[in-house]
């Protein structure tokens, strides 16, 4: 199966979905938000050995919740969940949310599930004191949300490291034969290095579609026992995560939504070297907007669109990194200065 890129290789090709961003530049931190168009059903999968995240636990199949108002990406770690806060005031000002019980002045209760990345040492100005700028930051990337937004240096990924190299926002997408739609969307700040030992060449480059990942001449690579390459030097627990969405038009339940989370983390192991450390905190959402039915037999369709979704956060993490670009005045490696001086 040979599936091409969406219209606009973001996970906004997926029908139902806008997504927004928002920096603080001199924090050298910010937030992505997902938002679709209507409630979504919503699943998570977590393998990181120190994850942060908010309303994970109300995703489960077995739970009241069973979709969601908007998922929330963002740097700042702890300080971070605060802008789901953001994003949930916000929802909740347009009449959006869960309506858990009717009545005047009974407000609705948006449900906003966040996983957040820790940016805090990257050399931006931290002295917040009482006011982090989080809550901020959501409702400024929930206001921005649309079809189109930047990647790279951007939203939750303005903070991000990839091992030793610039991270970033990533998003890629694409459609089956049959007219489904896949999207993925990822804040990379891993400890493992996204490129092998020796060179510039992607750990995904063999997923790359049109020249998405740089073109570069596709050439063997390997890499020896423990040779991690651009990793990074001085792992610390908690200070390295990968957090993504994966997002399909069908129509899923939250069993399902849940195994195509599942699915979608292989993106990582096929972008990431090493990935799912006890350092690193990375998380995948998966949500269904609900456009079309699977066909019958619906786990075969199901199995399609969660390696399909696996090879779009791949994709991703790796566009993520490629579209990065180091903060104003450091001497920050980025992927494209390494490609410039590697054979």
């Amino acid at each position: 199966m040979n599936d091409g890129g969406g219209l606009r290789n973001l996970i906004t090709d997926v029908p139902g979905l806008s997504v927004g961003g928002a920096v603080d530049a001199r924090a050298r931190t910010g937030v992505t938000v997902i938002l679709p168009d209507e409630r979504a059903v919503c699943a998570v999968d977590v393998r990181g050995g120190a994850p942060g995240t908010r309303e994970t636990d109300a995703l489960g199949a077995d739970n009241l919740v069973d979709a969601v108002d908007a998922v929330v990406l963002s740097g700042g770690s702890v300080y971070g969940l605060a802008a789901a806060d953001g994003v949930a005031v916000w929802l909740g000002s347009l009449g959006r949310g869960y309506d858990l019980a009717r009545g005047p002045g009974i407000p609705l209760a948006p449900v906003v599930p966040a996983a957040i990345l820790y940016d805090l040492a990257n050399g931006g100005d931290k002295d917040w004191g009482l006011m982090p700028p989080y809550r901020d930051l959501g409702i400024a990337a929930a206001q921005a949300a649309g079809r189109t937004f930047d990647l790279g240096t951007a939203g939750a990924g303005a903070g991000a490291m990839a091992g030793s190299l610039k991270g970033g926002l990533g998003s890629a997408s694409a459609v089956t034969p049959d007219g489904f739609t896949v999207g993925a969307l990822v804040a990379v700040n891993s400890f493992g290095s996204v490129v092998a030992p020796g060179g510039a060449a992607f750990w995904a480059q063999a997923f790359e579609i049109e020249g998405e990942l740089g073109g570069l001449t596709p050439s063997p690579f390997r890499a020896a026992p423990d040779d991690w390459g651009l990793s990074k030097r001085d792992p610390k627990l908690g200070a390295n995560t990968t957090i993504a969405c994966v997002a399909v038009d069908a129509i899923l339940d939250p069993a399902q939504a849940r195994r195509l989370a599942v699915m979608a983390q292989d993106g990582l192991a096929r972008a990431i070297r090493p990935v799912h450390t006890p350092f690193d905190g990375d998380v995948v959402f998966a949500l269904a907007t609900g456009h079309r039915p699977l066909p019958e037999p619906a786990a075969f369709s199901l199995t399609r669109l969660g390696a399909l979704a696996a090879d779009c956060l791949a994709r991703a993490i790796a566009r993520g990194v490629y579209e990065a670009r180091p903060w104003p005045g450091t001497n920050i490696l980025s992927w494209r200065e390494l490609a410039r001086t590697s054979p």
